[in-house]
């Protein structure tokens, strides 16, 4: 690495190392277990992203839950699993790969009881009362309420996992009672434990289990592993679930028992609440006291990506170690940048929860702000590093969106000239637009972090108001041409329900989310319908801007809810809590067939029955349509290129296909990471995989 000035002083104390039972780590960053779609499928990939992190600077980086035990298994989801003997090797890996860069390695063991719909198994999910499991997806499989038996057998299992993880290589070795998600957190919430036995009823009951479990952890592990308890501090039910008064007393009657205590809030979307509905830090009243119960160190996470917030926690004494997940997979290297003076050069996390949506679609984990997250192995990509430039011969790229702005920063990292237009006034494209809308103001960071990147690369121009049109691009010469000019909504109602145009009279308003975030507003009063059939954030972010406007909202979407992808960011039940909130009329299996003057004609997803609805002006949220025309006219005139010295125009991001901003990120890194390598008709698959071994047959 270069040499950068020291860190600022005040940071010191974020590098002091920290006892942790029997092993100390490096400093107070600590990488709190996170799931990343990976497991044990992809367990090179996974322990190459998790050595990306050691290599960062995290002094802990800790694994997801990993299942222990077969009688729970949470298919579809892909965790990783320590079963038996034979999944040692690949958890071994990962361990390795973080020791390699000298930080400790955490697992966090876990069996999720009535969380486990047992699908891969078809074993009968156990829990502390006979209920129906707790997923995510309303499995139709129930429970049955465990005997003191199986009560022994699972402590058992917990402790021969323990000792696996101890062959394993893993410096912690966790007890995991959090997030509404595993068997402990089950028998310490009333809301899942009605059992009338010494496991049940009294909190000195309830929390037996977990008592019990870390003895056994310890005495399996103490000696040479840290026993972590992760604890959940309040479910937000008020009395209808655990709450912060009776978490404190569990951490109480257990005060010195584990070597670390690692807060969370249950369940998961609320501990990881995007940044649209939760601020940094908004942990901190749940955690505030808790080091008073208790000598042993705290980690609790909060979104934290400023080196001065960071500061204030550890000076107010409300932690030990700073715990984060989603600002590690932003950028693995923030605990060096802070280190190495250069906070300014922190990809920090906008809190979308792209992440997460690689846990709950079965894929390997992506990041809008860090494209390389995930291709650590299966691609070669680093964070920080990327290899030099392989020619001299410049790169125009054209817009100056995520697209544009990721593949100018990582080419300008190579070492190309590159030359970046932009046909506006500032830079950022559709992150300016988007994050101006209500709660998406951290997504800004896309822009600013790309910014001042380019403004520390000499390789790069920028030139603004530079709409260039083919002949300006054949006369400008550059070899290599990047077409990155975005998109626009559609006005048309093309999207999942009409692939053709809908029928929309002439006379109707028609708007569209790009109309609105340029500054179109509607008289107070207005009758406004959104029609949503693209189904992620933006439909109801119209509803609400629209409601906040005073105007008279209806949102109808074919979906049976608002903004039905959200789920896999786990953040739809609050957009359409709040969507109700404001008074907004939600329409679900509602098909837009047709928008007139005056109003438009809705029917039934099921049934075809019809129903007007009276509007002033409809907004259509249903596709969009890439902004290619200078990548098209480019390509007609492809046989003007060798005498402009063009040797190649490719469009990325929304000007190929309209997608997420982190697919946009991606598609800029990818161009850079590709220029004037290996060229390949797409025979070849491009990302490393791992096969499974054939089983010999019997």
């Amino acid at each position: 690495m270069p040499d950068h000035p020291r860190r600022d002083p005040r940071c010191d104390i974020l590098f002091e190392p920290v006892a942790i039972g029997p092993v100390t780590t490096r400093n107070r960053f600590y990488q709190v277990p996170h799931c990343n779609g990976m497991g044990y499928r992809d367990p090179t990939a996974l322990a190459w992203m998790r050595g990306v992190k050691a290599e960062g600077g995290w002094g802990v980086v800790c694994t997801e839950q990993v299942e222990f035990h077969h009688t729970s298994d949470i298919t579809p989801f892909i965790e990783l699993r320590l079963w038996d003997d034979r999944d040692i090797p690949m958890l071994a890996r990962m361990a390795d790969r973080i020791h390699e860069f000298g930080s400790l390695a955490g697992i966090e063991l876990a069996y999720n009881g009535l969380n486990a719909p047992n699908l891969y198994g078809r074993e009968v999910p156990m829990g502390p009362s006979a209920l129906p499991v707790m997923t995510f997806t309303y499995d139709p499989v129930q429970a049955r309420a465990m005997t003191r038996r199986d009560i022994r057998d699972l402590r058992r299992w917990h402790r021969t996992a323990a000792l696996r993880a101890r062959r394993a290589g893993f410096d912690l070795v966790y007890v995991y009672a959090g997030h509404a998600l595993t068997f402990l957190h089950h028998f310490l919430s009333r809301r899942y434990n009605q059992r009338t036995d010494e496991y049940g009823g009294s909190l000195e009951n309830r929390v037996r289990l977990l008592k019990e479990t870390l003895i056994d952890t310890r005495e399996a592990v103490g000696d040479t592993c840290a026993v972590p308890c992760r604890i959940s501090m309040d479910e937000l039910l008020g009395p209808d679930g655990l709450e912060k008064a009776e978490a404190e007393d569990a951490i109480g009657l257990l005060a010195e028992l584990p070597d670390l205590w690692d807060l969370a809030l249950a369940g998961w979307e609320n501990d990881s609440v995007t940044s649209r509905f939760g601020p940094e830090g908004g942990h901190e009243p749940f955690i505030e006291g808790v080091k008073e119960l208790t000598t042993k160190p705290v980690v609790a996470v909060g979104r934290y990506t400023s080196p001065d917030r960071m500061v204030s926690v550890i000076r107010k004494g409300l932690v030990d170690l700073i715990g984060a997940a989603r600002p590690s997979i932003a950028d693995p290297f923030l605990p060096r940048k802070i280190e190495e003076g250069r906070p300014e050069d922190i990809r920090e996390c906008i809190g979308c929860n792209i992440c997460v949506s690689g846990d709950f679609t079965m894929s390997p984990i992506r990041c809008t702000q860090n494209p390389t997250m995930g291709e650590e192995w299966r691609k070669g990509w680093h964070p920080e590093r990327i290899r030099p430039k392989a020619s001299d011969r410049p790169v125009l790229v054209v817009g100056a969106g995520p697209a544009g702005l990721e593949a100018a920063q990582a080419l300008g990292k190579r070492g190309y000239e590159v030359t970046l237009a932009e046909r506006g006034t500032e830079l950022g494209g559709r992150v300016n637009r988007e994050s101006r809308l209500p709660g998406l103001s951290a997504w800004s960071r896309v822009r600013d972090y790309r910014e001042q990147q380019l403004h520390q690369l000499a390789s790069v121009r920028i030139y603004f108001d530079s709409a260039l049109d083919a002949e300006s691009v054949l006369e400008f010469g550059a070899p290599r041409v990047v077409v990155a000019t975005g998109a626009r909504w559609r006005r048309d109602g093309v999207g999942h329900h009409w692939t053709r145009p809908m029928p929309i009279e002439d006379d109707a308003r028609v708007l569209s989310p790009d109309d609105l975030m340029e500054g179109t507003t509607l008289p107070r009063g207005a009758r406004v319908v959104v029609w949503d059939d693209d189904h992620y954030y933006m439909g109801g972010l119209m509803a609400e801007v629209l409601a906040d406007m005073g105007c008279e909202t209806h949102y109808l979407t074919p979906a049976c809810e608002v903004s039905t992808w959200t789920r896999a960011t786990m953040e739809q039940h609050f957009i359409q809590k709040r969507l109700l909130e404001k008074g907004v009329k939600i329409h679900p299996f509602a098909n837009l067939d047709a928008v007139g003057e005056s109003g438009v004609t809705a029917s039934c997803a099921f049934t075809g029955h019809t129903q007007e609805v009276e509007t002033d002006a409809v907004v259509l949220v249903t596709s969009r349509v890439s902004e290619d025309r200078l990548f098209r006219d480019l390509e007609a005139r492809a046989a003007d290129w060798p005498e402009a010295g063009i040797e190649s125009v490719d469009a990325i991001g929304d000007a190929l296909a309209p997608a997420t901003i982190a697919h946009a990120v991606y598609a800029g890194r990818r161009y850079a990471e590709a220029l004037d390598g290996e060229g390949d008709a797409g025979d070849t698959v491009p990302f490393r995989r791992e096969i499974a071994e054939l089983a010999p047959l019997d």
